[in-house]
């Protein structure tokens, strides 16, 4: 691939129109019918998105694309004659490019990148044509020793194009088609390097290494590389290559959000005393420990280990597969207010564009970037489906060779699994394709890069958690008990905690206007899995069911209203206390990712975020327990109550910590408070009974008599402000037996930074839910306890107004 350094490169976006017809109706632009009716068409953008926007496609009663020939037409009269170079960067998915009726360029995968020079007179037209893909995944291909039944079509194992769109249960049946990725005119200058590798590494004692190498196509008299204020002089060789390491004592690291900053670096080459820019890196070392008996999974950068946390994202939208930064910002921000540090891209999704990595880089967010295969026995043998990998992973790497946000990369997604649970021996699931071939480009492209041969992988069979990389659903969709978090040995869970989550009332009120549950509108949003007799409301029901001691079905039909609250309750409760249990001292756990991080379509979907980009009530919970400072607790049976508290930042913090038994959610039968220093990366835990002084039956194990209380509360606080860092809540009778009729008092008030509100009860209140009529909070769906005062900021434009409800009660608290 080339880079122009100082290039004219304009975007080819306006003036596109699209034509959609019968397979082979035309073979090349000299037959395609001229008067035909055409429309308007976005590129970048798809075949979905223009017809959508004209009227024609129904994203929500989506039509197959993928038997049609779609025609995308651009004049380029006016065009300034001479050589030119046109960069196509994604094109899905069988395409023939076409200038004049000359065909320049043809393309079978979607996620391969062209450049096509060209020699312009201004009197072109460029067209292209997506050929229908139908008859590409009817067509046999050597014999597969398993068939996944998650995709509608076999044939997917042997085409390069996401599996997005062919997944029945998971996303909506939209099919990617089009010019999914920007067009560019390119009018190269007289300065361009070729084959360019950068490679920013942090040494133990804190150099940062600057690895280049490039190949000049111009003879050029002095070449100096800087960063972060250091400069090296480069020598070009004989053959032209110029290769050099900058080295820079004490440079600013590269962290994760959640354990630093992310400090950026400018990198430029200057050529003759111009100088250019090569974009921003950042200087970490990423490692993994798999620890001393072999089977952890532990992810170290700079040397310190880190607890990942975050969630497997799907897509900024399905219809238009975007890639801008303006796109990605709203969704990759949300996942940064939430305390996330890592974001999985998973083999069943599709490549995001350097912008997604770019923000990442800022936002401090690492990429675990699983090669888009997923569940299929690939054709490895087969020599031009290696060819397009080897492309694709070549492409990918190296227009994300700079960024430090890119952290693993991973073969794939339940390849092995699958194989695996059919019965099969390792040696017809585990081939070179992991082990060989990736792995070797992996390498080549990029030697600092962790790779993982494939998610879930490790121990007897690969789907084991308890070692290395699992997909993790004993809480969830195998419903065990809670206890199983622990109980399972979970390693680092690349996938976890899947279920229906419900939605805000007023999303629901705009876009899915019907009865939730029993509609079959509403069945139609629940994720499933294909040929299942189950869907994963059915999962949570479940829980509902565990957590509060009431049946769903009896519930539903008698309190709606109350279903729905307890419904967005539950896999908040679920997730707190899960990553509860994984992040306290001692745990095996090293990191878990929660699937998925936003829905493709408005409903009950397995998003922490809904499609219109709105949080639901387990975004807040997820963003309690993400959080970098945390309090935390677990029932440790006749061994007692245990504290947990973990700093994951670089500073030290002293807080108060108070720990109290609450009876009737409102009177304290033992309780105590106490200063607590937490070092900058550290994590600690106490007894409940060393802090109280004396023995208390904080777990009612024993149970010398009634219990003597219903609720205890664990809180961190700033010693100055009193401001409520992080809060925790343990049930010794269940949840349902602390359920108070809580007298909540509400106040708006302004501050510095806008409107809050103020909250304060007289006894717990459980999963207390603010209903704004415009805007949202900055957290919802909590627990409220007595002694302890809220005041949480309201994201709204002007003074808000609404409601506070609780699951304790039916009454609500109008401001």
């Amino acid at each position: 691939m080339i880079t122009y350094l100082d290039a004219d490169i304009r975007p080819l976006e306006a003036g596109w129109t699209l034509l959609v017809t019968e397979p082979d109706t035309y073979d090349s632009p000299k037959s395609l019918h001229r008067a035909s009716a055409r429309i308007h068409a976005p590129v970048p953008g798809t075949t979905a998105e223009a017809l959508t926007k004209a009227g024609l496609f129904d994203p929500e009663k989506p039509t197959p694309l993928h038997g049609k020939d779609v025609w995308y037409l651009r004049p380029l009269t006016g065009e300034k004659p001479g050589p030119a170079v046109i960069r196509f960067e994604g094109l899905a998915t069988v395409a023939e490019v076409y200038l004049n009726d000359t065909l320049i360029l043809s393309s079978d995968s979607m996620f391969e990148s062209h450049d096509v020079a060209v020699n312009l007179d201004g009197t072109e037209q460029l067209t292209i044509c997506f050929r229908a893909l139908q008859p590409h995944l009817d067509k046999r291909g050597p014999r597969a020793r398993w068939r996944p039944q998650m995709m509608t079509s076999q044939g997917l194992r042997l085409v390069r194009t996401t599996p997005l769109g062919h997944m029945p249960g998971w996303c909506p049946d939209i099919h990617a088609v089009g010019p999914y990725r920007p067009i560019s005119l390119i009018r190269p200058g007289a300065v361009a390097i070729a084959d360019l590798r950068l490679r920013a590494d942090l040494e133990e004692d804190g150099t940062g290494l600057l690895d280049i190498a490039f190949s000049l196509g111009t003879v050029v008299s002095q070449v100096t590389l800087s960063c972060a204020g250091q400069s090296l002089d480069l020598t070009p060789g004989a053959d032209g290559r110029v290769k050099g390491r900058l080295t820079i004592p004490g440079v600013a690291p590269w962290w994760p959000r959640t354990h630093g900053k992310p400090v950026l670096h400018d990198v430029r080459l200057t050529l003759d005393g111009k100088s250019y820019s090569l974009g921003l890196t950042g200087f970490r070392r990423i490692r993994i420990n798999t620890g001393t008996d072999g089977r952890d999974f532990s992810v170290i950068v700079n040397g310190t280990p880190i607890f990942c946390r975050g969630a497997v994202w799907t897509n900024a939208d399905i219809v238009s597969l975007p890639g801008s930064a303006e796109d990605y910002a709203p969704w990759l921000t949300l996942a940064a207010n939430a305390g996330m540090n890592m974001i999985r891209i998973g083999g069943t999704m599709t490549y995001e564009s350097a912008d997604f990595f770019r923000l990442c880089d800022r936002l401090g967010l690492m990429v675990w970037q699983d090669v888009i295969l997923a569940n299929f026995d690939y054709p490895a043998s087969d020599e031009a489906f290696t060819n397009h990998l080897s492309r694709e992973i070549e492409q990918f790497l190296t227009a994300n060779q700079a960024s430090p946000s890119l952290a693993i990369l991973c073969g794939g997604s339940e390849v092995y699994q699958q194989g695996a649970m059919l019965g099969l021996a390792e040696t017809a699931w585990k081939g070179p394709l992991f082990t060989s071939l990736l792995p070797e480009l992996c390498a080549r492209f990029a030697p600092t890069l962790p790779y993982v041969e494939n998610s879930p992988m490790g121990g007897a069979m690969p789907f084991a958690p308890n070692t290395g990389v699992t997909h993790y659903y004993g809480v969830g969709a195998y419903c065990r008990p809670l206890e199983d978090a622990r109980r399972a040995g979970v390693r680092f869970a690349a996938e976890c905690l899947a279920f229906a989550h419900v939605p805000q009332q007023s999303v629901l009120d705009k876009h899915l206007t019907v009865p939730p549950v029993h509609d079959p509108r509403w069945k139609a949003r629940v994720p499933r899995d294909r040929g299942a007799s189950w869907d994963f409301e059915d999962i949570r029901d479940h829980y509902l069911a565990l957590l509060y001691d009431l049946d769903p079905a009896r519930l539903r039909r008698e309190d709606p209203t109350r279903y729905l609250h307890l419904s967005r309750a539950v896999t908040c409760e679920v997730l707190e206390e899960t990553f509860a249990e994984w992040r306290r001292p001692g745990s095996s756990c090293h990191g878990a990712l929660v699937w998925t991080f936003q829905d493709l379509a408005v409903g009950p979907g397995w998003g922490l975020v809904d499609a219109t980009g709105e949080p639901k009530p387990v975004w807040y919970a997820a963003r309690r327990a993400f959080n970098p400072i945390r309090v935390a607790m677990t029932d440790e049976g006749t061994n007692g109550l245990d504290i947990h508290l973990c700093n994951d930042s670089a500073d030290e913090r002293t807080l108060t910590l108070d720990l109290s038994c609450l009876r009737d959610g409102k009177t304290p039968v033992v309780a105590a408070q106490r200063a607590v220093a937490l070092a900058g990366s550290s994590h600690t835990s106490l007894q409940a009974t060393d802090l109280f002084g004396a023995f208390f039956d904080t777990t009612y194990a024993f149970r010398f008599g009634p219990p003597a209380h219903d609720v205890t509360v664990a809180t961190l606080s700033d010693p100055q402000t009193g401001e409520v860092v992080s809060q925790a809540f343990y049930f010794p009778q269940g949840r349902a037996r602390a359920m108070q009729d809580a007298d909540i008092r509400v106040a708006v008030a302004q501050g510095d930074k806008g409107w809050y509100l103020e909250l304060e009860a007289d006894r717990l209140a459980q999963s207390v839910h603010i209903a704004l009529d415009e805007g949202r909070a900055t957290d919802d769906f909590f627990h409220l306890a007595p002694g302890f005062p809220r005041q949480i900021r309201l994201l709204t434009s002007s003074k808000p107004g609404g409601e506070v409800l609780t699951a304790s009660s039916s009454r609500r608290f109008r401001f």
